[in-house]
């Protein structure tokens, strides 16, 4: 395996799954939750993958994207219990990113919570007018929650600064509000680029006829969503811009 090294690590390595989360979720059932992503890191190291001067020298990033409150609220959970369920996520997240820095990855980023009041799958009852500050609520508190567990990882670490946030919540929010961006996207800028027709459809589905049952936008690089969930290309590249400009 070292020696096919460089081709297996030249642009470093994705444990990711799409749909998954800090737990199980129904979106992606079956699939690896990020305790088995780490999993995977942890025995693909022990195959000696890479030096250990290359493990330290690395940056790991860990994105916890909101799989986890879709499945709380798809299996019932209530507005009184999501506090308590937030606090769940965020504490695993903190033993997550201890482990894999413990594991000799030096410097760990960890993407704050997006808003996601403002997602198409929340705003399309507005017509994508507005976003829904009960479920930005929720955000923050998560965002608030994490950022207590990063300071205290930092304590307790004798490297500097080793963890780290990525406040995805202020990029988004910014680009979205037009503030400190350059980047102009069509209003309103709620709305995806491509979304169903009608609900019970989304964007990609077909119905029995294998007839399409979405609609696509003429010019995506002009939408900050392409979904119901995910940015576009644009939307990311005006989301980077804005979080590398924090870091300067």
């Amino acid at each position: 395996m070292r020696k096919n090294k460089p081709k297996l690590v030249r642009y470093g390595m994705n444990f990711a799954y799409g749909g998954t989360g800090v737990f199980n979720t129904t979106v992606a059932a079956g699939e690896p939750n990020m305790t088995t992503q780490i999993d995977f890191f942890q025995d693909l190291l022990k195959q000696s993958a890479c030096k250990k001067s290359e493990l330290e020298s690395s940056l790991s990033l860990v994105t916890v994207s909101g799989n986890d409150y879709t499945t709380y609220l798809a299996e019932g959970g209530s507005a009184q219990g999501a506090p308590a369920f937030i606090a769940r996520v965020v504490n695993q997240t903190a033993v997550n990113l201890k482990r894999i820095h413990d594991m000799g990855v030096r410097k760990v980023a960890v993407a704050a919570i997006e808003p996601l009041g403002c997602l198409p799958q929340v705003t399309f009852v507005s017509s994508f007018q507005q976003c829904n500050e009960t479920s930005n609520s929720l955000a923050i508190l998560h965002n608030k929650l994490l950022q207590q567990a990063v300071a205290e990882l930092n304590s307790e670490c004798k490297d500097l600064g080793a963890f780290i946030i990525l406040d995805l919540y202020d990029a988004f929010y910014s680009v979205l509000n037009h503030t400190e961006t350059t980047v102009k996207f069509e209003s309103p800028i709620l709305k995806p680029c491509c979304f169903g027709t009608s609900i019970g459809y989304h964007c990609g589905s077909l119905n029995a006829q294998g007839e399409k049952m979405y609609t696509l936008c003429d010019n995506p690089k002009a939408t900050f969503f392409w979904d119901s969930f995910h940015p576009t290309q644009a939307g990311w590249q005006a989301v980077f811009f804005y979080l590398k400009s924090k870091f300067e």
